[in-house]
């Protein structure tokens, strides 16, 4: 993958989308499913007014207010799965997606004005097994986490309205020089490089849960689990790709 300085990118227009939580997923609970914002709509400290997650302990809060992720990302997973359908802006289970941004020119720490509000990106998206149960492909939420097309969530520091078509702006750049593509990397295909998690732990404007995994790392040695979030107990219609 390529980079570009995100100062050309400061003027992105992005959709809105916002979900509640249904019982479609295998007898699951989830609010994967987003439709388009069709007015405007209160943006609070834990997300937008009336979007609901149906994992509080995974999903939401204020390091997790929102997720992002880029429109241009479709296209790779719809090349990837061909007969899968449903590759399309909302299809994560995001809240804002656009062309422009991405994890290689994005950072932990970038602050946006979008709308009446104010954004800062507080961590990569780690993915989980409900994008499995989405699209019916077994691994793809470990495929994504490999590739680095994870998208990213971000905290509220100023709430606001916001409505279709606003803009979300580059305000200013966080402190740390690893791209979310750089941390994605370290943080998924390289779990113990120790160097990389060193730069990770030193961001101040790291998500509290990412930066106590660094930490951890760092001082066992040791990877956490992944197995629960990628691939749940769920009953599969195919083999992996």
């Amino acid at each position: 993958m390529g980079s570009e300085d995100s100062e050309h990118l400061l003027d992105i227009e992005i959709q809105l989308f916002t979900g509640k939580i249904t019982e479609t997923l295998h007898g699951l609970c989830s609010a994967i499913y987003k439709m388009p914002c069709q007015e405007a709509v209160y943006l609070s400290e834990t997300g937008f007014q009336g979007d609901e997650q149906a994992d509080l302990r995974h999903h939401g809060g204020p390091e997790r207010a929102l997720h992002y992720y880029p429109a241009e990302h479709y296209a790779y997973w719809q090349a990837c799965y061909p007969e899968v359908p449903h590759f399309h802006p909302s299809g994560f289970g995001e809240n804002l997606s656009g062309i422009g941004l991405t994890e290689e020119n994005c950072h932990v720490g970038d602050i946006f004005r979008l709308g009446e509000a104010r954004v800062q990106i507080s961590q990569p998206r780690s993915p989980c097994y409900k994008l499995n149960l989405r699209f019916d492909v077994v691994d793809l939420a470990c495929q994504m986490q490999k590739s680095g097309r994870t998208g990213w969530l971000l905290r509220v520091l100023q709430p606001g309205w916001v409505k279709p078509g606003d803009k979300l702006i580059l305000e200013a750049h966080g402190s740390t020089p690893l791209s979310l593509y750089h941390m994605n990397h370290i943080f998924f295909n390289e779990p113990l490089n120790h160097v990389g998690l060193v730069a990770m732990a030193d961001c101040a404007e790291l998500s509290a849960s990412w930066k106590d995994k660094v930490v951890q790392r760092l001082q066992t040695g040791w990877v956490e689990d992944w197995n629960r979030r990628l691939f749940g107990h769920a009953l599969w219609a195919r083999e992996p790709h």
